[in-house]
């Protein structure tokens, strides 16, 4: 069975541009091209559409995404797993979401007292604080800990959220296989530093160090792993790569 441009441009919610586009990329290639000129797309375009638009809603570049796609071509079926396993935990934080805004919008309405826990469901940084004073210093800790309660609830949303979406770019580049030391997988780390840096920058050192954390620590690992087994080692790899090569001591 076979869809034409306009009818798969239509059931993706894109225009046949963009398929067009994709397809001057070689992101997707059409199944047949008509006496007329008209791209048609079988099965097979529609599951690797389904997957660059799953990959674009990570955030990732069209290059990137091509990469992706050319080092996952061999296990279709274990990509289309793990891009299962992101939505289903993109639902869940969805649900939280709204729970939360209904427990908002009704004590708001009804003139209840609202508590910070409701509103947002937050990071609490502060468990961590012994960890982080005995690695980085007292002052590392008060300084990011200032950061963090400037921030309004939004800000702190959107910085959680953030973190999200590197780690799944991150799972993603190792389900292709990509290595530490690579364009790709040296740009999403790029990512990870800047939002790292905005309190304060991290060192050479704090950099290493925090990606060895990823691997030794449980609480680490299994934020990275859980878009991907695996993917917290390609992080630690990658974080030395960087560092070695852009941070000073």
């Amino acid at each position: 069975m076979e869809w034409s441009i306009q009818d798969v441009a239509r059931l993706a919610g894109t225009t046949s541009r963009t398929l067009r586009h994709y397809g001057e990329l070689g992101l997707l290639t059409p199944s047949r091209v008509g006496g007329n000129g008209y791209r048609y797309f079988d099965q097979d375009c529609l599951v690797r559409l389904q997957r660059i638009l799953l990959l674009r809603e990570l955030g990732l570049g069209l290059p990137v995404i091509a990469e992706v796609l050319n080092g996952a071509q061999r296990d279709t079926v274990a990509a289309l797993r793990t891009h299962l396993d992101l939505l289903e935990q993109e639902r869940e934080r969805i649900g939280r979401q709204i729970e939360s805004v209904k427990t908002t919008l009704r004590k708001t309405e009804e003139g209840e007292q609202l508590m910070a826990e409701e509103v947002f469901d937050g990071f609490d940084h502060t468990q961590y604080e012994q960890e982080v004073t005995q690695r980085w210093g007292r002052e590392a800790y008060e300084q990011g800990d200032r950061w963090w309660r400037s921030l309004s609830d939004a800000e702190k949303a959107a910085f959680k959220q953030q973190q999200v979406y590197i780690a799944k770019a991150f799972a993603a580049a190792h389900l292709a296989g990509l290595a530490a030391d690579g364009d790709v997988v040296q740009a999403i780390t790029q990512r990870h530093y800047d939002w790292l840096a905005i309190s304060p920058s991290p060192t050479k050192g704090h950099f290493i160090a925090l990606g060895e954390m990823y691997v030794a620590d449980p609480r680490f690992t299994d934020a990275y792993d859980r878009h991907g087994t695996g993917t917290a080692i390609l992080v630690r790899d990658a974080m030395k790569v960087f560092a070695e090569r852009n941070l000073d001591d």
